[in-house]
């Protein structure tokens, strides 16, 4: 019963979309009288008010060489460098940004206070002391603990999932663990980054490793968040590229016994003042209601951030410059948001949320991108059947881009929180993410990576999609 009055209330707001467009846009009203006499009528022909300026958008892209938006994103990340939760390079970048924003023309930009955590690197090493000295390239990860000055020294234990240290827990005692599990999915495999420390501290390791969160990398370890179990033991824990990891693997294979010496000088300082940047296309006629369009401007502190996610950053901001060069105004706000600290804490997503949650109701989409800028190929989405038919149409006319398709599940973690708290329908860039986890929270991940098209592309399908659900008659259908 349950379930047929949603598939009701999903059918009712169809209905009453098509009555209200039907009114406001001809073309929606002459392909629902076609269909109703069983004509074929392609499904999307209510949009051929919009391919125009889906035309134009991409014409100017194009036009423009295809460089903008890579090229600004290459002197936020030279000029910058990493942008840790906490750091001057965080918040230079932030004031850089609002101040660009003002030169592009964007509305009521602002740069919304937010405390975050501030947890420093400092000096790190690992090195081999049996059975011959070498040192092996690691990235601490973050929130981890420092280990004494003279650094921590133990046999090594390779693991290769949760189950066997349990079954070898005895061994563990005294040791230096290495959870050793080939990356499959970042979902199922970074839960060795998040938990290993901890689940090794219960077994009474002194220290703990995790293989790279990725596909083998030129040997290039990959840094990322962990937390510690309440009641567990803090023991440092680190990243080691996936070629040391097999290396060591293939050892303990053969019986040799391996000696590993950790040194990290981690630490926490007080949480620094940072903030979220706004800026906004306003809306014509509902300029109350927003299509949030969003990213994170933070990044760890190795690599320049270019892909995670300044790239995301750009493409977002961008698509709103393109709709007001191109003096394009839907009728409802679009509003870019540039999060802080959604690396090692999500401060900013959860101060948005505080901050807006009376108008959150009032959010029609919510839109991240944080999974790279590689080619588009379309958007993940998260809501109603009813919202999901009616984007499924509007990426229809992404075709010449490559970035028609509508996936599964959209979303993002610094949307996350204001997604749950105001049900808003969200989505998500997607993109073809071969190279993404091989670059992911390593010193690789820089701008010579990305493709100036690419960069475009995405921002010619962002802008188009938020334009176009800005400009419907009626908000998308909740679920």
């Amino acid at each position: 019963m349950k379930a047929k009055m949603i598939r009701a209330g999903h059918e009712a707001a169809v209905l009453l979309l098509a009555l209200t467009v039907a009114t406001a846009n001809p073309a929606w009203a002459q392909a629902q009288s076609g269909k109703a006499r069983g004509e074929a009528v392609k499904v999307e022909d209510w949009l051929v008010p919009y391919r125009s300026i889906a035309d134009r958008i991409i014409a100017t892209t194009a036009n423009s060489g295809d460089d903008f938006a890579w090229d600004r994103l290459a002197f936020m990340t030279d000029t910058f460098g990493p942008r840790h939760s906490g750091s001057p390079n965080l918040e230079a970048a932030l004031r850089w940004a609002e101040a660009e924003m003002k030169k592009d023309g964007l509305e009521n930009i602002r740069l919304e206070p937010v405390m975050v955590p501030h947890w420093v690197r400092g000096e790190e090493s690992l090195e081999i002391l049996e059975p011959f000295p070498n040192q092996v390239p690691l990235l601490g990860l973050g929130g981890s603990v420092s280990t004494r000055s003279e650094g921590v020294s133990g046999e090594l234990l390779v693991v290769s999932s949760f189950d066997e240290l349990n079954a070898r827990q005895d061994e563990a005692r005294g040791r230096i663990v290495l959870f050793n599990v080939p990356y499959t999915t970042y979902g199922e495999t970074v839960r060795y980054r998040g938990a290993g420390a901890s689940a090794a501290a219960k077994a009474g390791a002194i220290a703990s490793l995790v293989r790279a969160v990725g596909p083998p990398g030129m040997r290039t370890p990959h840094t990322g968040g962990m937390r510690y179990e309440d009641g567990a033991p803090k023991i440092p824990t680190a990243a080691i590229p996936t070629e040391d990891a097999d290396r060591f693997a293939r050892m303990a294979k053969r019986g040799q016994k391996v000696v590993l010496r950790l040194k990290m000088n981690a630490r926490f300082l007080d949480h620094a003042p940072s903030a979220n940047l706004i800026g906004e296309l306003r809306g014509s006629e509902k300029p109350e209601e927003i299509v949030l369009v969003g990213c994170h401007i933070d990044s760890w502190d190795v690599g320049t951030g270019a892909m995670d996610d300044g790239g995301g950053c750009v493409v977002t901001w961008e698509a709103l410059r393109l709709l007001k060069n191109l003096g394009l105004k839907p009728k409802r706000t679009i509003r870019v948001v540039l999060f802080t600290n959604e690396e090692n804490g999500l401060a900013g997503g959860n101060a948005y949320r505080d901050t807006h949650r009376a108008e959150l109701e009032k959010h029609v989409l919510a839109l991240e991108s944080d999974s790279g800028v590689f080619r588009p190929r379309g958007f993940g989405f998260t809501g109603s059947d009813a919202a999901r038919k009616i984007l499924t149409e509007i990426a229809s006319v992404l075709k010449p881009l490559g970035a028609d398709t509508i996936g599964p599940q959209g979303g993002g973690a610094d949307i996350g929180p204001s997604v749950t708290a105001g049900k808003i329908p969200s989505a998500s860039l997607e993109v073809e993410g071969s190279k993404y986890f091989v670059l992911h929270h390593t010193e690789a991940d820089t701008v010579d990576k990305l493709d100036p098209k690419d960069l475009a592309d995405n921002a010619a399908a962002i802008a188009f999609l938020a334009y176009v659900v800005a400009d419907l008659p009626q908000p998308l259908p909740r679920p």
